[in-house]
């Protein structure tokens, strides 16, 4: 990778990652990440200010004799960054170069210590991205020096070789930045693109505002868009506009996500428009513990045991027409469904029969957690769940003397189904190569906090 993308992606760690409309999404970026962003973008850097510096014209007495000018180092020792509020992130580099002036008849080595301040702006594009653009880039010089074991060099011709070298320096070094910044933009632009949810819907992040800057983090209200086959989740109401409040999650942390209600509300319709909260549980009559079969039924409903003189398999089918409820109050997050499940029974022509239905309400433990930069949830059943009747085909049933049955049918293959599909994930605002790293999850009133480090890999 070229050293300007390099170190573009590093400082990407310090703009808008993406932002929020509804439902409200927001990143805060903390001061901690600019230390690391100082640490590791120290060698890209130093790659990135390696500038050419042109062929001096050096004066040996009679005329003006070309000479090379040859950059052997350059070494980065402090590289500072901070927030600017209302405005973005004020550079400060502070590097020194060492040159190999090829002067007849000996070479000397030429050490020139550079400060680089460099202010870059944070704005929002057109199309909903992130726009960085570099607003003042000062160069800083101090004397140059010659190194030991150099041949002495009369303070006239130094003086000469040094104002040459500045010269250059002075106009390339914040060319230098100015391209990375412009590489950055065009990294940023990738932002907007799809994030599979599944087979058929995606999550799309965008700006939507100016980042909130202070000189402590930088804040991104992010809107998150879920699509079903290409066409967006709407909620049925207004969802309301997300304020992320300070002091939340975890100290001195990298990142701060914040997830709204409305996300989550947004997440779970689009599960249920494209039915994949549906699901089939099915008995096998060859299996010694299998209760889902014409004979458990019918020692608690008569009539079916008379529709059915031999056992015949049973099926349950579990259908969601209602949105599922996500209820977040402090460090305590649950999802409430109501599935509808009919019972049907294999008749004599492999056909299925309807036996009856009921409506029910199960309550779960909803335990989120972050791998791979996605959020993912596992559940587990909180409590009885809680069934009426809906229609019969065979006459009355006590609901109490089903309940057991149902309770023991139901559970587990309505746990595996729910924990396989929420542990796929919902892909979390992220940039190419930069990792969440050593997260926490908080729940609050409303929200759910992400806290967590950064890590950038190629």
């Amino acid at each position: 990778m070229a050293p300007a993308r390099r170190v573009g992606l590093l400082l990407s760690l310090l703009l808008p990652v993406v932002s929020a409309s509804m439902p409200g999404t927001v990143v805060r970026l903390n001061r901690a990440v600019l230390s690391y962003v100082s640490e590791i973008g120290k060698a890209p850097l130093q790659q990135a200010l390696n500038v050419t510096v042109p062929y001096f014209l050096d004066w040996n007495g009679e005329v003006h004799q070309p000479t090379r000018i040859q950059t052997l180092n350059i070494r980065v020792p402090h590289f500072h960054l901070k927030f600017v509020a209302d405005f973005g992130v004020r550079l400060l580099v502070a590097a020194n170069f060492t040159f190999k002036v090829f002067r007849v008849p000996e070479p000397l080595e030429l050490m020139l210590p550079v400060v680089v301040l460099a202010d870059a702006h944070v704005a929002q594009g057109s199309i909903g991205t992130p726009v960085v653009s570099i607003s003042a880039c000062f160069p800083l010089f101090s004397n140059a020096s010659v190194s030991h074991g150099s041949s002495s060099v009369a303070p006239g011709p130094l003086a000469l070789v040094q104002k040459h070298v500045r010269a250059v320096l002075r106009n390339k070094l914040c060319l230098s930045v100015s391209n990375l910044v412009q590489g950055l933009n065009v990294h940023l632009g990738t932002l907007i693109g799809l994030n599979p949810v599944g087979p058929e819907s995606q999550i799309r992040y965008s700006m939507i505002s100016v980042p909130n800057i202070t000189k402590d983090y930088i804040s991104l209200d992010i809107n998150a868009v879920l699509f079903l086959l290409g066409k967006p989740i709407v909620l049925p109401v207004d969802a309301t506009p997300f304020v992320l409040p300070l002091h939340v999650g975890a100290n001195g942390t990298m990142a701060t996500v914040g997830l709204s209600q409305d996300l989550f509300d947004s997440v779970l319709l689009l599960l249920q428009k494209a039915g994949a909260l549906n699901l089939d549980i099915t008995g096998q009559l060859e299996s010694g513990d299998n209760l889902l079969n014409t004979s458990v039924l019918g020692q608690l409903i008569p009539e079916v045991a008379r529709w059915f003189p031999k056992p015949m398999p049973v099926a349950l089918k579990v259908q969601l027409g209602a949105t599922p409820v996500v209820t977040l109050h402090t460090h305590n997050a649950t999802l409430q469904l109501q599935p509808f499940v009919e019972v049907r029974a294999v008749a004599s022509n492999s056909a299925f029969r309807s036996l009856f239905s009921f409506d029910m309400v199960v309550n779960l433990s909803l335990q989120l957690s972050v791998s791979k930069l996605k959020l993912r949830g596992t559940t587990s059943v909180l409590g009885d769940i809680q069934l009426a009747v809906a229609s019969s085909n065979v006459g009355f049933i006590d609901t109490d003397q089903v309940h057991p049955l149902m309770d023991a049918v139901f559970k587990k293959p309505l746990l595996d189904h729910l924990n396989a599909l929420l542990g796929m994930g919902i892909a979390l605002p992220n940039v190419v190569n930069l990792h969440y790293v050593d997260t926490e999850v908080f729940v609050y009133e409303g929200y759910v906090v992400i806290s967590s480090g950064l890590l950038y890999q190629r």
